[in-house]
């Protein structure tokens, strides 16, 4: 089956035109991660039937698929066509093509948001402290308060000292209460820079009276200057009461208002589908509440992450957002953050309570699973007792995320990428039973149809996965284990985790500050910044003049 191609050129005059585009990039997250165009979201050819359906919901998007030159994109485009989707088309010439059109190429990932991030602190002069300069108002047991951005799991991973998890979306409707005497300067941190400028200045931009700082480069620069970070902390933020509350909404609900967002009426909700438009809905509470009951067809998407993470949460660029909150305070902040990254953003209004009838954890939409033979992980289990390191016996495969594999796999499995099974799995491994195993079992069923189309041979997947492998009371190998694919499936980010090399942290940040001009040459971005509130250069009074003026800029 052969598919049209598009060139760079019309891609890019639709990304200008802001016309609905999903351009995707089918490798493997950490190639993709080395070179994309900056409106490219990553959906691996390995995992597309997993993630597709919610990501892309509507089947005659405009979609546009890319690789390097590994032939993924021809692949990936069949794959859609037999899910349904009608109006796909190669970039021509791939990421070379890109390049060769003189067009600007982005690395790391969320790079939209982060570029936003840094056009942001250029344009409302959002004010920071270095390190040294909060680790001193620390020590000196200065009237200060330190609010980290990010999501609880990687507050608790590490933090600075003495710091509270409040995530993004959070901070507007809680830092009155976790500050109560405007005196009192609020610090906010994120693992690098995005979140804790987007979240200094939505405090701001809110018109919170405290002093109001981003620490600069966050744990990044808190480490690179010498400093030792805290870990497996439990600090979070509590209620509010319904005066912070109220005051929080009409500070939030302004912001979002200058900012363009408009309202939609729950009543309303189902006129706004439209077809040949794509319509993403987004509940931007935190995962506890969103859980304890939610809107029917709304996703989990907390706000402070899915500013964050635009790329991943709406990849069609030109799509339409609704957002839901049963407080109103974080969708209005978290919209009027998307409406200046240019998407056409509403937040719903008066929703009745009875409208939550779903509970639960989202779940991913999937297409209908491929029919194979399961067997329970007791069969597995004797499989593996009786296996013979010479001759017949079982290879057991392991095609789920590269860190699951090293935080648990079943003994003897070895780790695969499922798009390159015709390259990676060892001929001798295919004239022996195959078993397939991924986290919950789902990615494995996929896999072992390619496995069969491959071999000739049926394959068998482990019933319900690892997950059931663990929960039959069997044991799981961790660590390192045998690599059949090079594990480039996930990129190792320099602010994530706690053993990331100096250098690794230092280029990162470099490359953060040259985002904007980036941005200039690019030229599809269409972000604007809207006017800060109230001055940009307060000064908290446990500051010197001198310790002020520095904590602006770089």
């Amino acid at each position: 089956m052969s598919f049209p191609t598009v060139s760079a050129a019309q891609v890019r005059l639709h990304l200008i035109a802001r016309r609905e585009l999903a351009l995707l990039d089918v490798r493997e997250e950490d190639p993709y991660a080395h070179a994309h165009p900056l409106f490219a979201a990553n959906l691996p050819l390995s995992r597309l039937e997993l993630e597709v359906l919610d990501r892309v919901p509507r089947r005659d998007t405009a979609i546009v698929l890319y690789d390097n030159g590994e032939g993924l994109a021809e692949r990936a485009a069949a794959r859609l066509a037999d899910l349904g989707y009608t109006n796909v088309r190669l970039l021509a010439g791939g990421l070379e093509g890109w390049r060769a059109a003189g067009y600007e190429v982005f690395r790391d990932v969320n790079v939209p948001s982060k570029a936003f991030g840094e056009l942001v602190e250029t344009e409302a002069h959002t004010p920071s402290l270095s390190a040294p300069e909060v680790k001193g108002l620390l020590d000196e047991q200065a009237d200060v308060v330190v609010l980290d951005s990010r999501r609880f799991e990687e507050y608790r991973t590490m933090s600075i000292p003495t710091g509270t998890s409040v995530p993004g979306a959070e901070l507007v409707l809680r830092a009155r209460t976790l500050a109560p005497d405007p005196a009192t300067t609020i610090i906010v941190n994120c693992a690098g820079r995005t979140r804790s400028l987007i979240g200094a200045q939505s405090l701001r931009n809110a018109g919170v009276p405290n002093p109001v700082y981003a620490l600069r480069n966050g744990t990044i620069g808190w480490t690179l200057a010498g400093f030792s970070l805290e870990h497996g902390q439990e600090r979070r933020f509590g209620d509010v009461d319904d005066t912070a509350r109220e005051t929080a909404r009409a500070a939030a609900r302004t912001v979002a208002y200058r900012a363009g967002v408009r309202r939609l009426p729950y009543a309303a909700l189902e006129t706004l589908e439209e077809r040949g438009r794509t319509l993403y809905r987004l509940d931007v509470r935190t995962p506890e509440e969103y859980q304890a009951g939610h809107l029917p067809g709304f996703r989990s998407a907390p706000g402070g992450q899915l500013v964050q993470e635009t790329d991943h949460s709406a990849p069609v660029r030109g799509a339409r957002i609704v957002l839901f909150d049963t407080l109103s305070v974080r969708a209005d902040m978290s919209a009027s953050w998307l409406a200046q990254m240019g998407w056409e953003v509403l937040v719903l209004d008066d929703v009745p309570a009875t409208a939550l009838t779903a509970t639960g954890a989202w779940r991913p939409s999937l297409p209908p699973l491929p029919v194979v033979e399961a067997i329970p992980p007791a069969h597995l289990a004797r499989l593996l007792a009786a296996n013979l390191p010479n001759g017949g016996g079982v290879t057991l495969l392991d095609v789920g995320p590269s860190p699951a594999y090293r935080r648990g796999r079943v003994p003897g499995a070895r780790f695969i990428i499922r798009a390159r099974l015709a390259v990676d799995l060892p001929a001798a491994a295919r004239d022996r039973t195959i078993v397939v195993t991924s986290p919950d079992g789902v990615a494995a069923r996929f896999a072992a149809v390619d496995i069969q189309a491959l071999t000739g041979r049926p394959a068998l997947v482990l019933d319900g996965g690892t997950a059931a492998w663990t929960a039959a009371g069997l044991q799981l190998e961790t660590g390192e284990g045998a690599y059949l694919s090079a594990p480039d499936d996930v990129y190792r980010r320099p602010y994530e985790g706690t053993d990331n090399a100096v250098e690794a942290m230092q280029a990162y940040l470099d490359w953060e500050y040259g985002l904007v001009g980036q941005l200039r040459r690019d030229g599809t971005h269409g972000f604007f910044v809207i006017p800060p509130s109230r001055d940009a250069h307060d000064t908290p009074p446990s500051l010197s003049p001198h310790l002020a003026h520095e904590g602006h800029g770089h």
